[in-house]
């Protein structure tokens, strides 16, 4: 049986233990995705190279031998194209580009080629439902005037008159969906669409232009290399003929759910199968994963075989500790897969959900409770994402008012900051608990989200000396995971049957070999049959798992 007592044969994150590169060298497996777990780097918050206190691409680099201990298969990047950061890179000026926030292009290729040689592919983001409003195709539409070919690009429509905008469309971020093109001028009387902020028009993807643009975009970065796209709010690229007034005049954050007019439109689908030829023309194939935030059933569509071949499961992603709605979520997302061949994507935390710690319960309980379903979400069939510090068993962190920067805090009253709070190395605070690598003079620049008191107790330094840590716990079920793919115990057909049994034992049963089983109420309960491989806390008793905690059991 592995536990967390007999995690330290996987624990080792010295440079002699990480495997030498003729070993790790990426396999030319075409479909390598399927049993692949990728972790998602927030690079203004996972190392800083400079002391500039923001993280940046040689900061990332430096820092890329850890993330290779874990036993991850690769990293997602989010936005460091150049951007105003009106939303921290999801407004972009230029697609094919590097930010000089966080170094150049070169540096990125040279970052490329690192994680390659350490076995880890790289997943970027692209943002194609909405650009900057500093995009040179936006300024050109606003120079251009209304009627023009350069506003076919973006959604300007003309308003009834006066400050009525042409529909009632809500901003995901609060507020109406619609800014005048130019609020000072008297003949320019055109709105422009934005489902975000102001400083984010949406692309007009009814326009071929725009679609061709694109594929520039994804030509550009698969001939650099790069693995593969996630890809951003990918089902509301297309918004209804007309532009109708919603039937809701709540956000839109919730799409299907709540205005389908800007969401999930059926010609969404043809420029994913159109991306996905163009996926499938280098080798090994590139992968292309969505962020598609509907329920199972119409998620599913999105990654048909000619389409994506991921898409987040967003309603797991948001569950709270409830294991009949673990249950409910599970069974939806199997029968999506058994329709439509969708093998569910697995996460619980991203740059945007509050950390499962504090979701969880928050404390000690909610600490439990995150350990155990991080154990879960490695046992369950399919590739999975894990976030930043979600290893280390980050807590949200409650930011200072005055020190928030996320627009959905200024516009709508949520603040994702919480989760995006620059990641503990150190116990020790010098140099923001290592946070900052070191600095051309003088003193470092503070982070550009406050690291709150105590966060040091979370460091990385300390969690690779302790054998029950968050951190090694990680370790442990990806070793163990990786070789359950490769002894055939784990494989790409494997399902998901879930169901609850008395004393909220939540078991979903992966194949008739594995099952995982995750204690959701207040007393033990007794194991299914068969042998633990693997434990989030010590079993107290043989064949009983006490409340808050997650094993892996072999059967058979």
């Amino acid at each position: 049986m592995v536990t967390i007592r007999d995690v330290a044969k996987y624990a080792d994150v010295s440079p002699a233990a990480l495997p030498a590169a003729e070993e790790t060298a990426l396999t030319p497996d075409v479909r390598w995705w399927e049993s692949a777990v990728i972790y998602q780097v927030y690079p203004r918050s996972f190392a800083d190279s400079d002391g500039d206190g923001v993280g940046d691409l040689a900061g990332l680099a430096a820092r890329l031998p850890y993330i290779a201990s874990l036993g991850v298969d690769g990293v997602w990047m989010t936005p460091f194209q150049p951007s105003p950061q009106v939303d921290q890179g999801y407004d972009v000026s230029d697609y094919c580009g590097v930010d000089p926030l966080f170094g150049t292009l070169a540096e990125f290729e040279s970052l490329l080629e690192q994680a390659h040689s350490l076995g880890l592919r790289i997943l970027l983001d692209v943002v194609p439902n909405h650009c900057s409003s500093e995009h040179p195709l936006f300024q050109a539409a606003l120079a251009a005037g209304p009627g023009s070919p350069e506003r076919e690009m973006f959604h300007f429509v003309q308003g009834p008159g006066g400050d009525v905008p042409p529909n009632n469309w809500q901003s995901v971020f609060g507020g109406r969906a619609w800014s005048r093109a130019k609020p000072s001028s008297g003949t320019d009387t055109d709105w422009y669409l934005h489902l975000f902020s102001a400083g984010q028009p949406d692309w007009n993807w009814r326009n071929p232009a725009v679609g061709d643009y694109f594929d520039g975009v994804l030509r550009f970065w698969f001939d650099k290399g790069v693995d593969g796209l996630r890809i951003d709010v990918a089902h509301a690229l297309f918004k209804a003929e007309g532009l109708p007034d919603s039937p809701s005049e709540g956000g839109v954050v919730d799409g299907l759910r709540s205005n389908p007019q800007v969401s999930d439109q059926e010609e969404v689908h043809e420029v994913y199968r159109r991306w996905r030829a163009l996926a499938e023309r280098y080798q090994p194939h590139r992968l292309l994963v969505g962020e598609v935030n509907l329920e199972p059933a119409r998620a599913a569509r999105y990654t048909r075989a000619d389409e994506m071949q991921q898409a987040f499961a967003f309603a797991f992603v948001k569950l709270g500790w409830d294991p009949e709605a673990w249950a409910a979520v599970g069974n939806d997302l199997e029968a999506a897969r058994r329709e439509h061949g969708a093998t569910p994507t697995w996460a619980l935390e991203n740059h945007d959900i509050v950390r499962t710690v504090t979701r969880f319960g928050g404390g000690e309980l909610g600490s439990q409770r995150a350990r155990a379903a991080l154990v879960a979400l490695l046992g369950l069939p399919g590739p999975a994402y894990i976030y930043q510090g979600q290893e280390l068993g980050l807590p949200e962190v409650d930011v200072p008012l005055e020190a928030r920067v996320d627009p959905m805090w200024a516009r709508g009253g949520v603040c994702r900051d919480g989760a995006r709070v620059p990641l503990p190395w150190t116990e020790d605070p010098a140099l923001h608990h290592g946070f900052t690598l070191g600095t051309a003079e003088g003193p470092p620049s503070e982070p550009w989200l406050p690291q709150p008191a105590g966060w040091g107790a979370h460091g990385v330094d300390l969690q690779e000396q302790d054998p029950a840590s968050a951190l090694n716990l990680t370790k442990a079920a990806l070793a163990l995971r990786r070789k359950l793919w490769r002894d055939g115990v784990f494989t790409a057909n494997d399902g998901g049957t879930w169901r609850v049994v008395p004393g909220n034992l939540l078991i979903c049963e992966r194949n008739d070999r594995f099952l995982v089983a995750v204690a959701m109420g207040a007393e033990p309960v007794r194991l299914p049959d068969g042998t633990v491989l693997l434990s989030a806390e010590p079993l107290e008793q043989d064949g009983w798992l006490q409340p808050n905690n997650a094993a892996w059991v072999l059967r058979g």
